[in-house]
């Protein structure tokens, strides 16, 4: 039983740093990715709905994002969604697509950034903190059912372990992140 334990905890820790990963690509790092738009949500006939799902998005140049809407009728709700978001883009729009121009960092907005970037990494340090609470609570539960007391402290031990790999894997992702933001 306490192996379920660690298999579940270390599956939710490994989720913990793919959402963490998949938030610091939504981060603008000076060159246009696709995942700069993951967060936006285009209000698409009274129902908000992710903009790659409404759209292709290309990248044609390191500067620029191409967004070809399925429904040309939605060019202009995809248009409101992105200037309305906190990415700070203006997009042209030529009536069947949108160009979205990504202007170099200047200094001072990558420091921004990279307060940004431990803010997510603080949060994903929280979540693997809670998720050895819930193990370490699902171990005390088996102690009280049978294990013993040594047992149950080898087997804390050894999820305190994980949680110190999982947080200097967080580090590790924040360290890239930082570099590549920091890059001119």
């Amino acid at each position: 039983m306490p192996q379920s334990v660690k298999k579940n905890t270390e599956e939710r820790m490994e989720k913990a740093i793919l959402s963490l990963k998949r938030d610091l690509a939504s981060l603008r790092a000076g060159r246009a990715t696709p995942s700069l738009l993951d967060r936006i949500q285009v209000e698409y006939y009274g129902s908000p709905t992710p903009i790659n799902q409404l759209a292709n998005i290309n990248t044609p140049d390191s500067r620029t994002l191409l967004i070809q809407p399925w429904d040309k009728t939605s060019v202009s709700d995809i248009e409101r969604a992105i200037m309305k978001s906190d990415l700070g883009l203006t997009p042209a729009n030529d009536g069947t697509t949108i160009r979205l121009s990504i202007p170099p960092l200047t200094e001072e907005r990558r420091t921004e950034l990279v307060k940004f970037t431990k803010k997510f990494g603080e949060e994903a340090k929280v979540a693997i903190r809670n998720i050895r609470r819930d193990a370490n609570d699902d171990i005390k539960k088996m102690e009280k059912n049978g294990i013993s007391e040594d047992e149950s402290r080898g087997h804390q031990e050894e999820i305190q372990k994980t949680t110190d790999k999982f947080i200097a894997e967080v580090d590790k992702v924040l360290l890239a992140k930082e570099k590549e933001i920091m890059e001119v």
